[in-house]
């Protein structure tokens, strides 16, 4: 492992709530300068799963986007606290978005989503062997769900209809080994 090019001098906390924090650090920066540096800490991971019944079909979640004033379609994705088996809470979101609970679980990939500002770590699940329950969202989710041959969102992330990084990588990711 490479040692950091960075000294930091200094960490002031700007922000907090209960999802995230904003630090200000001074710095040294790579070329022996001093500079600012301003990092996002998440408080949870990202964990999104691809649930893929016997038929070869996946589903997406679709939800209007505060940050981005956007609608977006994403596969089904949340928060899990740090210090949690990051598989309860894939359990957990899966669920509560969708209704379906999963027998077989293997994790596909970990990422980090935008690691120039923040800490984010997110981890992508495949579900299989699939059960049907009533979804469960929070009341901060407005959900639309859809159901649709997993080949079809890939193809939706290959246009651009899904932009959401967890949702992208974890899709391609998926295509390689379907």
């Amino acid at each position: 492992m490479e040692s950091s090019p960075w000294q930091t001098l200094s960490s002031k906390p700007i922000y907090e709530n209960p999802w995230i924090s904003i630090i200000e650090d001074q710095v040294i920066n790579p070329a022996g300068k001093p500079g600012i540096y301003g990092k996002v800490s998440m408080k949870n991971i990202a964990i999104g799963i691809i649930p893929i019944d016997d038929a070869g079909n996946t589903w997406l979640v679709g939800q209007h986007r505060y940050v981005l004033n956007e609608y977006s379609w994403e596969i089904p994705m949340g928060g899990g606290p740090k210090g949690i088996d990051p598989l309860e809470s894939a359990k957990r979101e899966l669920l509560e978005e969708t209704g379906i609970t999963a027998a077989n679980w293997q994790l596909l990939m970990k990422l980090h989503t935008s690691n120039s500002v923040c800490d984010e770590v997110g981890l992508v699940y495949v579900a299989r062997e699939l059960s049907y329950q009533q979804a469960e969202p929070e009341e901060t989710e407005q959900l639309q769900i859809k159901k649709l041959p997993l080949r079809d969102a890939i193809e939706m992330a290959l246009t651009d209809q899904i932009t959401d990084s967890i949702s992208v990588a974890g899709l391609l990711k998926v295509s390689l080994q379907e």
